[in-house]
C-alpha cells in the first residue's frame, strides 16, 4: 500500500511540474526549442518565469517541513500548481502556445524526467520532492535535453523526405532569399511578379527554418510547380548553409546585410559570412542578386566569383518615385536600352523600390518582359504588419509596422511617417536581438524618431529608456513622451488624445518573452 501511494504522490507531483511549467513551454516553444534563447528570456523577466513558479514549489515545502500529513501537502501542492496553471491559460499571447506534436512529445518526456526525480527524491528527501515542481525553469531544460535525440531523428527523417520530392522535379527552378531584414517581403514580392509568367510557390508568413521549409514542400509543393522561393533565416553560422543543403537553389537574393540577431551571432562579421552561404551554395551557373547598400553587400558582391551576378540596380533603375496615402508610382528604366515602364503598387517608401528592384532584376533573369514586369509590380502589396497602410475610420491612418523592427527598417518606416502632413505619432517598444550594441542602436533610434513624430509612445519602462534618452538628446518635448508598461495601457492614451487626420506607426510588436514586469 505504501509502495502504491509512493508512485501516486510521484505521478501527481510531476503533473503539478507540468501545470507550474506551463509557460515556460510556451517561451519555449517562442524560443524555437532553443536553449540559449529560452534562458535569456527567464532572465529577462525572472518574476513570472522564476519566482512564481517557484512559489508552488515552496508551498510544498513549508507543508512537509512543518509535518502536515502527505496527503494536505499533496493537495497544497497541487492546488498551488493548478490556480497557477489557469492563470497562464487565461492570459491572452500574441503568439498563442500551439499543443504541436512537438510539444506533446516534450510533455511526453518531461513527464518521465520528473516522475524519475520525484521517485528518487521521495523517499530520500520529501521536502525536495516537493520542491522540484518549483524548480520547473531548470527541469524543463532536462527534459528539452533528453528530447534532443529523439527530435532530430524526427527531423531528419522528414527532411529525407523533402529532398527525395526536390528530386523528383529536376527541371523545378529554385530561388533562395536571405538577408538580416527584408527577406520576407523580398519573397512575397517576388512570387507575385514571377506569377505572371510561371506557377510559384514560395515559402509562407516567415517560414524560413529548416523544418518550416520541408514542412512546405512536403505539404504543398505540386509537380505543376515551375519555381519555388524558400526564404533562408538564421540565428547561427552555418544555419544557411544547412537549408542550402535541403534546397539547392539555382538563383540566391540577399536583401541587406546588418546587426541582426546580433545576440546570438556575436558579430558582424559572422553574420555577412552566414548570408554569403547562400551564394557559396549556388552551382557554377547560378545566379547572385544582391541588394546595393554602399557597404557589405556591395562587399559580398564584389565578392562572389559568378558571371551572373547583379547588383539590385544594375540592369534597372527608379525614376520619378512619387509616394503618398495611394503607395508609391514610379518609372521602371532599362540601364542598357533605356527602355522605360511606368508602375505602381501600395507599397510604401522608396526602401520598398530597393526590394522591388532586386525582384524586377530576378524576374528579367528569368525571361520576364518589362511590360510583364510592370504588371506584376502592380499585383504587390504590402506584407502583412510591413509598412501596411490600414484606414483606421475617422480620418486616422495606421502604418502597421509591427512584424520585427531593425536599424535600417525602423529608418524606412520614419522617412514613411515623415512623409504625412498631419499629426504624426509613433508607438515602439524598440529593437531587439541587437546584442551588445542593442541600447546604442536604440538610441539612435530615439534621435532619429525626433524629427519624424509629434507625439512617442514608448512600450517597456526598461527596455525603452535607450530610446527615451536618444528623443532628449534630440531636444524632443518631454510631454509629448508617453511611456507604458504594456500595449493595452499605451492604447488607452492614445485613444483618449486621437483625432481626424492622424497618422499612427507602430513599429514593432515583441512577444510575450519580452513581457517586462
Amino acid at each position: 500500500m505504501r509502495v502504491l501511494f509512493l508512485i501516486l504522490e510521484a505521478c501527481l507531483l510531476a503533473a503539478a511540474a507540468i501545470g507550474t511549467g506551463w509557460r515556460l513551454l510556451h517561451i519555449l516553444q517562442l524560443e524555437s526549442y532553443q536553449l540559449p534563447g529560452y534562458k535569456r528570456s527567464l532572465l529577462r523577466n525572472p518574476l513570472e518565469t522564476i519566482l512564481k513558479p517557484l512559489l508552488v514549489g515552496i508551498v510544498g515545502l513549508v507543508t512537509v517541513l512543518i509535518g502536515l500529513p502527505r496527503f494536505i501537502c499533496l493537495l497544497a501542492t497541487c492546488a498551488a500548481a493548478c490556480a497557477l496553471f489557469f492563470m497562464y491559460r487565461g492570459e491572452k499571447s500574441k503568439k498563442p502556445f500551439k499543443v504541436t506534436e512537438r510539444v506533446k512529445r516534450l510533455i511526453a518526456i518531461h513527464a518521465g524526467v520528473s516522475l524519475v526525480l520525484e521517485l528518487i527524491s521521495l523517499p530520500l528527501l520529501p521536502p525536495l520532492a516537493y520542491l522540484l515542481p518549483g524548480l520547473e525553469s531548470l527541469v524543463l531544460v532536462l527534459a528539452a535535453l533528453a528530447a534532443q535525440p529523439v527530435e532530430k531523428r524526427i527531423a531528419d527523417d522528414f527532411i529525407e523526405d523533402a529532398m527525395r520530392r526536390l528530386d523528383r522535379m529536376p527541371d523545378l527552378i529554385k530561388i533562395g532569399i536571405t538577408g538580416s531584414y527584408g527577406k520576407t517581403s523580398t519573397k512575397f514580392l517576388l512570387r507575385e511578379i514571377l506569377s505572371i509568367k510561371y506557377r510559384v510557390l514560395a515559402t509562407p508568413s516567415s517560414f524560413n527554418t529548416p523544418m518550416g521549409v520541408t514542412r512546405v514542400i512536403r505539404e504543398q509543393l505540386m509537380p505543376t510547380h515551375q519555381v519555388f522561393i524558400a526564404e533562408m533565416g538564421a540565428r547561427h553560422v552555418g544555419d544557411i548553409r544547412e537549408l542550402c543543403d535541403l534546397v539547392h537553389p539555382q538563383i540566391g537574393l540577399i536583401t541587406s546585410v546588418g546587426p541582426q540577431h546580433l545576440d546570438t551571432f556575436g558579430t558582424i562579421d559572422r553574420i555577412r559570412d552566414t548570408k554569403y552561404e547562400l551564394i557559396e551554395a549556388l552551382p557554377e551557373g547560378g545566379t547572385a542578386v544582391f541588394a546595393r547598400d554602399g557597404a557589405i553587400c556591395d562587399e559580398l558582391y564584389k565578392r562572389c566569383p559568378l558571371v551572373d551576378k547583379y547588383q539590385s540596380d544594375g540592369l534597372f533603375h527608379a525614376e520619378d518615385i512619387q509616394c503618398g496615402p495611394w503607395g508609391t508610382r514610379f518609372r521602371l528604366v532599362n540601364n542598357e536600352s533605356g527602355e522605360s515602364v511606368d508602375c505602381e503598387t501600395r507599397l510604401l517608401g522608396e526602401y520598398a523600390i530597393s526590394n522591388l528592384l532586386l525582384c524586377c532584376t530576378t524576374a528579367s533573369v528569368l525571361g520576364l518582359t518589362m511590360e510583364e514586369i510592370a504588371r506584376g509590380v502592380h499585383l504587390c502589396h504590402p506584407v502583412e504588419h510591413r509598412l501596411q497602410l490600414l484606414d483606421a475610420g475617422g480620418g486616422i491612418s495606421i502604418i502597421d509596422d509591427a512584424f520585427n523592427s531593425n536599424p535600417s527598417g525602423a529608418k524606412a518606416a520614419l522617412h514613411v511617417l515623415r512623409d504625412f502632413p498631419a499629426r504624426r505619432i509613433i508607438v515602439t517598444p524598440g529593437m531587439v536581438e541587437l546584442g551588445e550594441r542593442e541600447a546604442e542602436l536604440n538610441r539612435e533610434f530615439g534621435r532619429e524618431m525626433a524629427s519624424c513624430a509629434d507625439f512617442v509612445f514608448l512600450v517597456g519602462p526598461k527596455h525603452c529608456e535607450p530610446i527615451a534618452e536618444g528623443l532628449r538628446e534630440a531636444g524632443f518635448s518631454e510631454a509629448n513622451i508617453f511611456i507604458s508598461r504594456n500595449l493595452e495601457e499605451s492604447t488607452r492614451k492614445l485613444n483618449s488624445m486621437m483625432r481626424a487626420g492622424d497618422v499612427i506607426l507602430y513599429e514593432n510588436d515583441l512577444p510575450d518573452n519580452y513581457n517586462e514586469n
